[in-house]
């Protein structure tokens, strides 16, 4: 690993971590990452308004809170009961716990997280909540910790833009899942270039901007593993407005025209593993 990517995780780990303490303290966590300096919640433009009440009424409200995502995976993706699904980057465990509900019976979903302190409250979460088909694993997406062709469908919450290697992971999803398998993962894109103040700054690559990949090298990504019937579908346009606010937040000054203005969205990507002959 080079030491640019072990600054990477070291930094995700870092913030996710202190994300998941405020959470255990009854704060809420923002910003894919950050927590918000009131304590009341998340209202930034990338975390607001993803999940339905119906939703969340029946989880624990700590999972709630530890909510960090770009997009709602499980209201999109097609989960039937008897699947196994896997959560790339957990968190807190909402949508495995989502998803838990949708596969069974005879199902089960897996979480995958790098962060201890979020796994221990994704765990604790899981207790409140009284599922019983879920598991979480502790292990890097760039080498998930699952046998070759395990899970029918790979979700994941605003979590392959953080990951140094990202083309590694993508072939590790290819790697675990069956042949015909989904990935149907919610992310943030960008269409054209980011300015390089963007890029360098470490805290908006931890709040899911810096490293997100434009929506045609996503799909040459995926196209490379070998992944069928690919789609990028925008969920979520950010305004000029709502990216000078996330700069600002982050410290950083940039010029208003070279701000990332109605380039960054979020995206529903999905595409398949072919069936075997």
């Amino acid at each position: 690993m080079t030491r640019a990517a072990e600054e990477i995780k070291d930094a995700v780990r870092g913030k996710y971590g202190e994300a998941a303490r405020a959470v255990a303290g009854g704060q809420a966590a923002s910003c894919c990452g950050g927590v918000d300096a009131c304590g009341c919640g998340c209202a930034d433009p990338i975390s607001s308004d993803l999940y339905s009440a119906l939703e969340t009424s029946a989880l624990p409200e700590a999972a709630v809170l530890a909510s960090l995502g770009c997009g709602n995976p499980t209201a999109l993706a097609e989960l039937a009961p008897g699947e196994t699904v896997l959560d790339l980057g957990s968190g807190g465990g909402i949508d495995v716990l989502l998803s838990a509900r949708r596969v069974a019976p005879g199902g089960k979903a897996y979480g995958l997280d790098m962060t201890d302190e979020m796994l221990a409250l994704a765990r604790e979460n899981q207790r409140r909540a009284g599922v019983d088909n879920v598991e979480f694993l502790r292990g890097d997406i760039e080498a998930i910790p699952l046998p070759d062709a395990s899970v029918d469908v790979i979700i994941s919450n605003c979590v392959v833009n953080l990951a140094a290697d990202k083309r590694r992971v993508v072939r590790e999803a290819w790697r675990v899942l069956r042949p015909g398998g989904r990935l149907a993962i919610s992310d943030v894109v960008v269409r054209g270039e980011l300015p390089p103040a963007v890029r360098r700054n470490m805290e908006l690559w931890v709040g899911c901007i810096a490293g997100a990949l434009a929506d045609t090298e996503f799909d040459a990504l995926l196209a490379d593993a070998g992944f069928v019937d690919r789609s990028i579908e925008p969920t979520r346009i950010y305004h000029p407005d709502d990216a000078r606010h996330f700069l600002a937040q982050a410290g950083v000054t940039v010029d208003p025209l070279e701000a990332p203005a109605g380039e960054v969205m979020a995206a529903f990507i999905r595409a398949r593993k072919p069936a075997a002959p």
